[in-house]
């Protein structure tokens, strides 16, 4: 399924090896080499073959073992060596992935490279709270947007843009910024009572789910949740799930009752 020489950005999904896409699998197994994300679950990287090299390149808030130039620089000279690479990203590649980094690296160097896509946090944090991320004249817009910071920083975002009350937000690498995600929205116009949940872990055996509204999610994402990432989700179209208590296969727990 790959060519030597050549680079395959693989998608692996929010950490559940089922939700893998077939195309994806075949890449890992086929692969000579894996350059994998610190996200990346555990039970995905043991679809790597056991004659593969398997390296970490993984980034954690506050803890990068590898810069972005760094990274390109290891997935190209693997190529040139007429390696088949995968470089195995979590979630989807193109979603707040740096894949256009690592493209660019590619095409600079004159390396093939591909994108296999996968399941993004946000609809596997849907699919286990059993809700819909659109509603038919209720959600008719899905916005994805990362709120990462650095330590003590502000994130730089159009608030005024995203407090839209017929649209679901989903917030990734949120839970540090959600003292400013709360306060931006609810003073952009957003109600304070808008529906939000929080998902860590989607998709995983160890996964924890909160219920809760806009103006509460500074306290829930503080206190309710470790150090796993996770994903927030904001808007009307998780109402049902609130007020009908969505019956989510994980601890759940509800605030602002």
């Amino acid at each position: 399924m790959i060519l030597p020489g050549t680079v395959w950005l693989v998608g692996a999904g929010p950490g559940d090896p089922d939700l893998l896409t077939r195309k994806a699998a075949g890449l890992i197994a086929a692969a000579d080499i894996v350059f994998h994300d610190a996200l990346v679950g555990r039970a995905v990287l043991e679809l790597i073959s056991a004659d593969a090299d398997r390296v970490s390149v993984g980034k954690r808030s506050g803890r990068h073992s590898q810069d972005q130039r760094t990274i390109g620089r290891l997935v190209t000279d693997a190529a040139r060596a007429g390696k088949r690479v995968v470089r195995l990203k979590g979630g989807d590649p193109s979603i707040f992935g740096r894949a256009s980094e690592e493209i660019d690296a590619c095409h600079s160097a004159g390396i093939p490279v591909r994108i296999c896509p996968g399941v993004t946090a946000a609809s596997a944090a849907a699919a286990d709270l059993g809700v819909s991320l659109t509603l038919r004249g209720l959600a008719r817009r899905l916005t994805f947007v990362t709120a990462h910071v650095k330590s003590g920083s502000v994130p730089e975002v159009d608030w005024a843009g995203l407090a839209d009350p017929q649209a679901t937000l989903a917030v990734y690498m949120g839970k540090a910024a959600a003292p400013h995600v709360s306060a931006g929205l609810i003073a952009a116009g957003l109600s304070p009572d808008t529906p939000v949940a929080l998902v860590e872990n989607a998709s995983l055996p160890g996964r924890l789910g909160l219920i809760t509204r806009l103006d509460l999610l500074p306290l829930a994402a503080k206190s309710a949740f470790r150090a796993g990432p996770a994903v927030i989700l904001i808007g009307e179209a998780l109402r049902k799930a609130a007020s009908t208590h969505a019956v989510m296969p994980c601890e759940m727990s509800y605030a602002g009752e």
